[in-house]
Protein backbone atom coordinates (compact mmCIF):
# COMPACT_ATOMS: atom_id res chain seq x y z
CA UNK A 1 0.00 0.00 0.00
CA UNK A 2 1.16 3.54 -0.80
CA UNK A 3 -0.19 6.60 0.97
CA UNK A 4 -1.98 8.97 -1.41
CA UNK A 5 -1.27 12.65 -0.91
CA UNK A 6 -3.92 15.21 -1.84
CA UNK A 7 -3.57 18.77 -3.11
CA UNK A 8 -6.60 21.07 -2.92
CA UNK A 9 -6.06 24.06 -5.20
CA UNK A 10 -7.72 27.44 -5.53
CA UNK A 11 -8.23 28.31 -1.87
CA UNK A 12 -9.56 31.81 -1.21
CA UNK A 13 -10.55 32.02 2.46
CA UNK A 14 -9.24 31.03 5.86
CA UNK A 15 -12.21 28.66 6.11
CA UNK A 16 -10.97 26.94 2.94
CA UNK A 17 -7.53 26.45 4.45
CA UNK A 18 -9.01 25.15 7.70
CA UNK A 19 -11.23 22.68 5.81
CA UNK A 20 -8.30 21.41 3.76
CA UNK A 21 -6.16 20.96 6.86
CA UNK A 22 -8.93 19.25 8.81
CA UNK A 23 -9.58 16.83 5.97
CA UNK A 24 -5.95 15.72 5.97
CA UNK A 25 -4.75 17.09 2.63
CA UNK A 26 -1.01 17.46 2.10
CA UNK A 27 -0.97 20.58 -0.11
CA UNK A 28 -2.90 23.86 -0.20
CA UNK A 29 -2.83 25.70 -3.52
CA UNK A 30 -3.24 29.44 -4.12
CA UNK A 31 -3.96 30.70 -7.64
CA UNK A 32 -2.36 33.88 -8.99
CA UNK A 33 -4.09 34.22 -12.35
CA UNK A 34 -6.59 37.06 -12.84
CA UNK A 35 -8.79 35.16 -15.32
CA UNK A 36 -9.48 32.44 -12.75
CA UNK A 37 -12.45 32.61 -10.35
CA UNK A 38 -9.95 31.31 -7.78
CA UNK A 39 -7.50 34.19 -8.17
CA UNK A 40 -6.13 35.76 -4.98
CA UNK A 41 -3.83 38.70 -4.36
CA UNK A 42 -0.41 38.20 -2.76
CA UNK A 43 -1.73 39.96 0.34
CA UNK A 44 -4.68 37.59 0.66
CA UNK A 45 -2.48 34.59 -0.01
CA UNK A 46 -0.08 35.71 2.72
CA UNK A 47 -2.91 35.80 5.24
CA UNK A 48 -4.11 32.37 4.14
CA UNK A 49 -0.61 30.87 4.22
CA UNK A 50 0.01 32.21 7.71
CA UNK A 51 -3.24 30.61 8.86
CA UNK A 52 -2.17 27.18 7.58
CA UNK A 53 -1.05 24.67 10.21
CA UNK A 54 2.48 23.32 10.20
CA UNK A 55 2.86 20.44 7.77
CA UNK A 56 0.40 21.72 5.16
CA UNK A 57 2.52 22.55 2.10
CA UNK A 58 1.68 25.90 0.54
CA UNK A 59 1.82 26.03 -3.27
CA UNK A 60 1.58 29.09 -5.54
CA UNK A 61 0.06 28.42 -8.97
CA UNK A 62 1.14 30.87 -11.66
CA UNK A 63 0.66 30.99 -15.43
CA UNK A 64 3.54 32.29 -17.56
CA UNK A 65 4.51 34.63 -14.72
CA UNK A 66 7.42 37.01 -15.18
CA UNK A 67 10.06 37.60 -12.53
CA UNK A 68 8.35 40.77 -11.30
CA UNK A 69 5.19 38.90 -10.38
CA UNK A 70 7.09 35.97 -8.89
CA UNK A 71 9.24 38.40 -6.86
CA UNK A 72 6.08 40.01 -5.46
CA UNK A 73 4.48 36.66 -4.61
CA UNK A 74 7.57 35.12 -3.05
CA UNK A 75 8.34 38.25 -1.03
CA UNK A 76 4.82 38.36 0.39
CA UNK A 77 3.81 34.74 0.84
CA UNK A 78 5.60 32.04 2.87
CA UNK A 79 5.60 29.24 0.28
CA UNK A 80 6.81 25.68 0.03
CA UNK A 81 6.49 25.22 -3.74
CA UNK A 82 5.87 27.03 -7.03
CA UNK A 83 3.54 25.48 -9.60
CA UNK A 84 4.08 26.59 -13.20
CA UNK A 85 0.85 26.02 -15.08
CA UNK A 86 1.44 27.85 -18.34
CA UNK A 87 3.62 27.35 -21.41
CA UNK A 88 6.87 27.70 -19.53
CA UNK A 89 9.81 26.11 -21.33
CA UNK A 90 12.18 23.68 -19.61
CA UNK A 91 14.72 26.52 -19.55
CA UNK A 92 12.24 28.77 -17.76
CA UNK A 93 11.48 26.05 -15.21
CA UNK A 94 15.18 25.72 -14.42
CA UNK A 95 15.52 29.51 -14.20
CA UNK A 96 12.63 29.83 -11.74
CA UNK A 97 13.97 27.01 -9.59
CA UNK A 98 17.41 28.60 -9.42
CA UNK A 99 16.14 32.15 -8.81
CA UNK A 100 13.72 31.40 -5.96
CA UNK A 101 15.25 28.35 -4.30
CA UNK A 102 11.89 26.64 -4.03
CA UNK A 103 10.80 23.27 -5.41
CA UNK A 104 9.01 23.69 -8.72
CA UNK A 105 6.09 21.65 -10.00
CA UNK A 106 5.44 21.84 -13.76
CA UNK A 107 1.98 21.16 -15.13
CA UNK A 108 1.83 19.28 -18.42
CA UNK A 109 -1.43 18.99 -20.33
CA UNK A 110 -2.30 15.57 -21.76
CA UNK A 111 -4.83 14.83 -24.48
CA UNK A 112 -3.31 11.86 -26.25
CA UNK A 113 -0.19 9.72 -26.40
CA UNK A 114 1.69 12.33 -28.42
CA UNK A 115 1.75 14.58 -25.33
CA UNK A 116 3.51 12.07 -23.07
CA UNK A 117 7.13 12.73 -24.13
CA UNK A 118 6.90 16.24 -22.66
CA UNK A 119 6.65 14.69 -19.21
CA UNK A 120 10.07 13.14 -19.60
CA UNK A 121 11.50 16.45 -20.78
CA UNK A 122 10.16 18.43 -17.83
CA UNK A 123 11.13 15.68 -15.38
CA UNK A 124 14.75 16.66 -16.07
CA UNK A 125 14.28 20.17 -14.68
CA UNK A 126 11.23 20.21 -12.36
CA UNK A 127 10.98 18.73 -8.87
CA UNK A 128 7.50 17.37 -9.51
CA UNK A 129 5.13 16.95 -12.45
CA UNK A 130 1.43 17.74 -12.53
CA UNK A 131 -0.22 15.55 -15.16
CA UNK A 132 -3.36 17.44 -16.13
CA UNK A 133 -5.97 17.43 -18.87
CA UNK A 134 -4.98 19.63 -21.79
CA UNK A 135 -7.38 22.59 -21.90
CA UNK A 136 -9.61 23.07 -24.95
CA UNK A 137 -8.36 25.41 -27.65
CA UNK A 138 -9.12 29.06 -26.82
CA UNK A 139 -9.91 28.17 -23.18
CA UNK A 140 -9.47 31.03 -20.72
CA UNK A 141 -8.02 28.76 -18.05
CA UNK A 142 -5.05 26.38 -18.43
CA UNK A 143 -6.50 24.21 -15.66
CA UNK A 144 -9.42 24.01 -13.27
CA UNK A 145 -11.81 23.34 -16.14
CA UNK A 146 -13.23 20.16 -14.64
CA UNK A 147 -12.01 18.12 -17.61
CA UNK A 148 -10.46 14.67 -17.42
CA UNK A 149 -8.25 12.88 -19.92
CA UNK A 150 -7.94 9.16 -20.66
CA UNK A 151 -6.17 7.99 -17.51
CA UNK A 152 -5.10 4.80 -19.25
CA UNK A 153 -2.48 6.90 -21.03
CA UNK A 154 -0.48 7.19 -17.80
CA UNK A 155 -1.46 3.92 -16.13
CA UNK A 156 1.61 2.49 -14.45
CA UNK A 157 3.91 5.14 -15.95
CA UNK A 158 6.89 6.43 -13.99
CA UNK A 159 9.16 9.39 -14.57
CA UNK A 160 12.37 10.62 -13.02
CA UNK A 161 10.45 12.83 -10.58
CA UNK A 162 7.28 12.41 -8.48
CA UNK A 163 4.04 13.15 -10.30
CA UNK A 164 0.53 14.21 -9.40
CA UNK A 165 -2.69 13.42 -11.29
CA UNK A 166 -5.14 16.24 -12.02
CA UNK A 167 -8.03 16.98 -14.34
CA UNK A 168 -11.71 16.42 -13.71
CA UNK A 169 -11.27 14.52 -10.45
CA UNK A 170 -14.22 14.41 -8.04
CA UNK A 171 -15.05 12.55 -4.81
CA UNK A 172 -16.84 10.02 -7.00
CA UNK A 173 -14.00 9.40 -9.48
CA UNK A 174 -10.77 9.84 -7.55
CA UNK A 175 -10.60 6.30 -6.13
CA UNK A 176 -10.92 4.80 -9.59
CA UNK A 177 -8.33 7.23 -10.96
CA UNK A 178 -5.84 6.25 -8.26
CA UNK A 179 -6.48 2.55 -8.78
CA UNK A 180 -6.17 2.78 -12.55
CA UNK A 181 -3.10 4.98 -12.80
CA UNK A 182 -1.16 3.99 -9.71
CA UNK A 183 -0.55 7.63 -8.83
CA UNK A 184 0.37 8.44 -5.25
CA UNK A 185 -0.68 12.10 -5.50
CA UNK A 186 -3.86 13.79 -6.75
CA UNK A 187 -4.90 17.40 -7.27
CA UNK A 188 -8.41 18.88 -7.33
CA UNK A 189 -9.94 22.33 -7.65
CA UNK A 190 -13.36 22.58 -9.32
CA UNK A 191 -14.25 19.04 -8.22
CA UNK A 192 -14.72 20.17 -4.61
CA UNK A 193 -16.68 23.37 -5.31
CA UNK A 194 -20.34 24.25 -4.97
CA UNK A 195 -19.86 27.09 -7.51
CA UNK A 196 -16.81 28.35 -9.44
CA UNK A 197 -14.24 29.42 -6.85
CA UNK A 198 -16.42 28.43 -3.87
CA UNK A 199 -14.98 25.48 -1.96
CA UNK A 200 -17.36 23.08 -0.22
CA UNK A 201 -15.99 21.62 3.05
CA UNK A 202 -18.13 18.48 2.72
CA UNK A 203 -16.82 17.81 -0.78
CA UNK A 204 -13.26 18.43 0.41
CA UNK A 205 -13.69 15.86 3.17
CA UNK A 206 -15.27 13.37 0.80
CA UNK A 207 -12.53 13.81 -1.78
CA UNK A 208 -9.66 13.39 0.67
CA UNK A 209 -11.32 10.37 2.25
CA UNK A 210 -11.92 8.72 -1.11
CA UNK A 211 -8.38 9.42 -2.28
CA UNK A 212 -6.55 8.40 0.87
CA UNK A 213 -8.47 5.16 1.34
CA UNK A 214 -7.77 4.07 -2.25
CA UNK A 215 -5.52 1.12 -2.75
CA UNK A 216 -2.37 1.90 -4.67
CA UNK A 217 -0.37 -1.21 -5.40
CA UNK A 218 3.33 -0.42 -5.83
CA UNK A 219 4.53 -1.55 -9.26
CA UNK A 220 7.87 -3.33 -9.32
Amino acid sequence: MVDVRVKICGLKTRADVAAVAAAGAAYAGFVFFPKSPRNVSPETARDLALSAPEGLAKVALVVNADNALLDTICDAVPLDMLQLHGKETPERVAEVKARYGLPVMKAVGIADEADLPQLGVYAQVADQLLVDAKPPKNADLPGGNGLAFDWRLVAGKRWAKPWMLAGGLTPQTVANAVSLTGTSQVDVSSGVESAPGVKDPALIRAFVTAATTSRVIPRL
